[in-house]
């Protein structure tokens, strides 16, 4: 099996694995467990958590001492075995602790999944630039397709989900040790207090350019936790309005929702063509508008006659996640020496799905609780989305000032 599609196996499992039961662990949580919404809300902040560490370690151990894709590989299995316990938890502290212990596995292996990727694309002296995105777009295909399995199978608020996740991670684990080799190229640097400990890739920070790109990729991180937080429960909560109760948008939110991800493989498609022809700064900026448009069309639009602006809402967040995530691994990539390069996506990963997550998630709540929750406990949306979408647009106007990137196009080519 040639290279490119190895790579897209790994890419539909890993991310196969994750659609499963992300979206549908609510469904379980509370029809199937009748646990609490505090409770559940402490689930969510475990992939922030995990997120402000594991990527980190994971890339120092894999930059001084084990292959990148036996690492990755072992993370997957071990996943796998608390995946399967997952369905004997019988108390809501029991399932954060287990949840907790499966993001620690699975959190790193996002990144470990970019470095293996690149890696073996360069080994064939491949353009990551130009080939990695095509084979990236079948994580979120991989993503799509575990949705559609576990809604279509009746199996939202059933157990079964973490044991179809299980084996999913299971295969992908196994699967791991026979890609090609990623052996740790920081081992031979020299042996400084900051080189033993593997914390070289924190020294991106010391330059002004790159410590500025990975705050705002944080923020931007945040505003992912927004969306992903609020958009479901926004479009459950047009049921309590008797003229859009029984509208398709808000009997089947996910299948709604559900358009950002297909959106999102047409715009990973993109990125090579405007990352050559506009460079990071200018790719970064479109996504921050992007973000800006997400917010502002949920805030204008409803399950009726504003039903376009919901769906164009989806729509826009394959440009502002692909056009900052995706974009930001490869920039990440550009900018950094070899010896480092999994140490380099594991910050690139603490900052947008650990200190960003986190961050959004935490004080999105404390601002609705305090300025955007009416007398009667519902929630004012649309003066929500108008303050998220405030927030993006703050960002990108800080980002377009302080941010100097001069773009070479030759910068991109064979990173």
């Amino acid at each position: 099996m040639a290279i490119k599609q190895r790579l897209i196996l790994l890419n539909f499992l890993q991310f196969f694995i994750w659609g499963t039961w992300l979206l549908t662990i609510a469904a379980y949580w509370f029809q199937t467990k009748h646990w609490s919404g505090t409770d559940f809300g402490a689930i969510f902040s475990t992939m922030g958590i995990a997120s402000l560490f594991m990527p980190a370690i994971a890339g120092i151990i894999a930059d001084r001492w084990i292959n990148a894709e036996k690492l990755y590989g072992i993370f997957h299995i071990l996943s796998a075995g608390i995946l399967f316990t997952v369905p004997s938890m019988n108390n809501p502290t029991a399932m954060f602790w287990i949840m907790m212990a499966d993001m620690i596995c699975y959190m790193p292996t996002i990144a470990l999944g970019i470095t293996v990727s690149y890696s073996a694309l360069k080994s064939e002296g491949k353009d990551i630039v130009k080939d990695y995105p095509p084979i990236r777009v079948w994580g979120t295909v991989g993503f799509i397709v575990a949705l559609w399995i576990i809604s279509l199978a009746g199996l939202e608020t059933s157990s079964g989900q973490f044991y179809i996740a299980a084996t999913a991670s299971l295969i992908l684990g196994l699967y791991a040790f026979t890609l090609p080799k990623c052996p740790p190229l920081g081992k031979t640097q020299k042996n400084s207090l900051i080189s033993a400990f593997g914390l070289d890739a924190f020294r991106l920070f010391k330059k002004t350019k790159m410590a500025l790109f990975f705050i705002f990729a944080m923020l931007l991180g945040a505003a992912l936790q927004l969306t992903n937080a609020y958009g479901d429960t926004f479009l459950h909560d047009f049921a309590n309005i008797p003229e859009f109760k029984n509208l398709i948008a808000v009997k089947y939110p996910a299948i709604i929702m559900s358009i950002s991800q297909i959106s999102e493989t047409l715009f990973i498609l993109t990125i090579p063509f405007f990352l050559r022809k506009f460079g990071i700064k200018k790719v970064m900026l479109f996504s921050m508008i992007a973000w800006v448009l997400r917010f502002g069309l949920f805030a204008y639009g409803d399950p009726g006659s504003g039903l376009w602006m919901i769906i164009a809402s989806c729509i826009i967040y394959g440009m502002a996640f692909d056009f900052f995530n995706i974009s930001g691994s490869l920039y990440v990539e550009s900018q950094s020496d070899p010896g480092i390069r999994a140490s380099a996506q594991g910050v690139f990963m603490v900052m947008t799905n650990g200190f960003g997550a986190f961050f959004g998630s935490r004080i999105s709540g404390i601002v609705i609780d305090n300025f955007f929750t009416l007398n009667d406990g519902r929630f004012d949306w649309k003066g929500i989305w108008l303050a998220f979408a405030g927030y993006a647009l703050v960002v990108a106007i800080l980002f377009a000032i302080f941010f100097h990137h001069k773009h070479d196009p030759k910068s991109f080519v064979k990173i």
